[in-house]
């Protein structure tokens, strides 16, 4: 991603020589009173744009590509954490259960209340 993004930036620095030197030559019009340097910017993001989404196509396809690895990653990692906590969540209650017998929450409260009486 950020190499995609430094060519981004890179594209547009570009662009910004070349509007300047068109602006500065009196080839591009200079824009309104003190606009100039805004003028200047704007147009060279205009023209960045277009270019940028051309040429770097395959660049943002492997990008987009290494995004979506990593989120099926998270997705597979956290999938694994919880079926982890679900096996030990499980273990835990079959041994905290006597062999042979169930019981039902409400059965395993009123026995814990009956000892504490």
């Amino acid at each position: 991603m950020l190499r995609y993004t430094l060519m981004r930036l890179g594209i547009f620095a570009g662009c910004l020589v070349v509007v300047w030197a068109l602006v500065y030559s009196g080839v591009a019009p200079r824009g309104l009173g003190d606009s100039n340097g805004l003028w200047i910017v704007l147009l060279a993001l205009l023209i960045s744009a277009p270019i940028s989404f051309v040429v770097l196509r395959n660049e943002r396809d492997r990008a987009s590509e290494r995004i979506v690895r990593r989120v099926e990653r998270a997705k597979a990692n956290l999938a694994a954490n919880r079926s982890q906590e679900d096996a030990a969540d499980d273990t835990a209650r079959a041994q905290s259960q006597a062999p042979g017998q169930t019981q039902t929450p409400g059965q395993a409260q009123t026995s814990g209340q009956a000892q504490t009486s």
